[in-house]
């Protein structure tokens, strides 16, 4: 099985949240099994890989280096082209097809023979999370019942839709998380009852495993749970996401344009009317702190910079490390001190308004520090919380950072509260943990 390259999409970039002018089905069925491209049996450990967005060039090279099957191949398969190339160039998405290709005619990667769901877990440090893996519906994506919480990159989306187009195939699940159902954890519970198919733990540490859900009543069972939930929630894979719904519309436009078949599965809808997603109840995703960094105190002194903070926030020195420990508190490291900060005023009633990073914002590092947007502008930088407070110190006391501040992470119950009102979070404002792997699973175009 091969999967050719396909001409180039014409694209169109939405650099925010996607909507549409085309008239969606109503209530089509919102997750579906699919016949996922999977390791072969006992090669899942040559395959897994960290997901493209989470390394840079030089470290996708190093992590691959001896590892011929790794899925940073497909996924960043600048590392097999010359150092310094475009990471956007033509040849980049031509290289990603013919490792996919590659992968396939060596019996690395099969196809299943028939639509599944699959049950993936991951595991790191004592944090056990469990979902579905299935195929998302485009359709209720564009009719927001799969919600979006962030703003998107046109130049990331570009990119996701070359790869998408080159390859064929939708090479990374979507994160998504679902209210907690009783039904789907039924499911889980009965699918998980015997050996995964996969069980493998990557260099990272994070622990990945599968098991194959072929039995017909178990697949009905959660494809009629999940059509019975209001809504399912992106947590992390905004671009990819969107980049599938790109596809998907160009892919329409080339068929109507043919007056040929869509193709499709019987009801009407074709592999690129769907995106693939892992979806994990509520109840079991962990997000950890996002911190920040400046780079300098914008013209002011310390004591300065002290007294306006002090202002608008209540400041506690503090004796050691100082990580929240409830929502709208703040830790800031400054000069080899740390300190506790608390807002003075009363919090917004607006869901984005009262985040604690739209209140650090709002309140201190666009007023007092100047910083700008944080997506583009040089003088911010983001730290995730699995490095902890120590890389915060490091940061401000190699001399190349001002000042940190560490936050309280924001609460699921607050993203979907976001969601829900069709607002959009500020830059950063989550990191999911553990993340997801690649490789394991690819939704094939057929």
């Amino acid at each position: 099985m091969e999967f050719p390259l396909r001409a180039r999409l014409p694209f169109r970039a939405t650099g925010g949240i996607l909507t549409t002018t085309e008239e969606s089905p109503v209530s089509a069925p919102i997750l579906k099994p699919f016949a996922a491209l999977r390791p072969a049996p006992g090669r899942a450990a040559d395959v897994v890989a960290p997901p493209y967005d989470v390394l840079s060039s030089e470290e996708a090279r190093a992590r691959a280096h001896g590892r011929p099957w790794s899925f940073l191949h497909v996924s960043m398969a600048e590392i097999d082209l010359e150092p310094g190339i475009d990471h956007y160039a033509p040849q980049v998405y031509a290289k990603a097809a013919e490792n996919l290709n590659r992968m396939v005619a060596e019996g690395v990667l099969v196809r299943d023979p028939a639509p599944r769901f699959y049950v993936y877990r991951v595991a790191r440090n004592g944090h056990v999370q469990t979902g579905i893996v299935g195929a998302a519906s485009v359709a209720e994506y564009a009719r927001n019942r799969i919600r979006r919480h962030e703003f998107t990159k046109p130049v990331k989306e570009d990119d996701r839709v070359r790869q998408i187009d080159a390859t064929n195939a939708q090479t990374g699940p979507v994160f998504v998380t679902h209210r907690a159902d009783p039904e789907v954890a039924a499911v889980i519970a009965a699918a998980t009852a015997g050996e995964p198919a996969a069980d493998v733990t990557a260099d990272d540490g994070v622990r990945h495993a599968v098991w194959v859900v072929e039995d017909a009543a178990l697949i009905d069972r959660l494809a009629a749970a999940f059509q019975g939930m209001d809504a399912l929630y992106i947590a992390d894979g905004h671009h990819r996401s969107a980049a599938a719904a790109r596809v998907a519309a160009a892919r329409r436009e080339e068929a109507g344009a043919r007056g040929g078949d869509r193709g499709g599965d019987g009801d009407g809808e074709a592999s690129h009317d769907r995106f693939l997603v892992v979806s994990f109840p509520d109840d079991e995703v962990r997000i950890l702190d996002y911190n920040r960094v400046v780079r300098d105190l914008n013209g002011l002194t310390r004591g300065s910079f002290l007294a306006r903070v002090s202002e608008v926030f209540a400041i506690t020195e503090s004796a050691g490390p100082a990580r929240p420990q409830e929502p709208h508190a703040f830790g800031m490291y400054l000069a080899g001190k740390w300190y506790c900060l608390a807002p003075r005023a009363s919090l917004p009633a607006d869901p984005v308004g009262r985040l604690d990073i739209s209140l650090l914002s709002d309140r201190l590092l666009t007023p007092i520090l100047g910083v700008g947007d944080p997506r583009t502008d040089p003088r911010i930088d983001f730290v995730g919380g699995t490095r902890g407070l120590a890389a915060l110190e490091n940061r401000v006391d190699s001399g190349q950072w001002a000042v940190a501040f560490a936050l309280y992470p924001t609460s699921l119950e607050d993203l979907m509260a976001v969601a829900d009102a069709g607002e959009v979070m500020p830059p950063k404002s989550t990191w999911f943990d553990p993340k997801l792997a690649d490789g394991l699973f690819s939704l094939v175009l057929d």
